[in-house]
């Protein structure tokens, strides 16, 4: 099985969806603690994607300092 490549946009995407379905009242409490975790991960996930891309900009940027 290979691994689903991380998209932030699509990451992102779905955390909206999860903060609008709980601001609508949508989840019933036995979802909403999925959803909770859920987006957590998902916002862990972007964290280091955005680390990511700094550290590896700043590698590049260094190049030509």
């Amino acid at each position: 099985m290979t691994k689903k490549k991380f998209s932030y946009k699509e990451a992102l995407k779905e955390i909206e969806i999860i903060v609008e379905k709980i601001e609508n009242e949508e989840a019933d409490i036995d979802e909403l603690s999925q959803m909770v975790k859920r987006a957590l991960n998902l916002l862990d996930s972007c964290k280091k994607k955005l680390k990511s891309t700094e550290d590896e900009l700043n590698d590049s940027l260094e190049k030509f300092e």
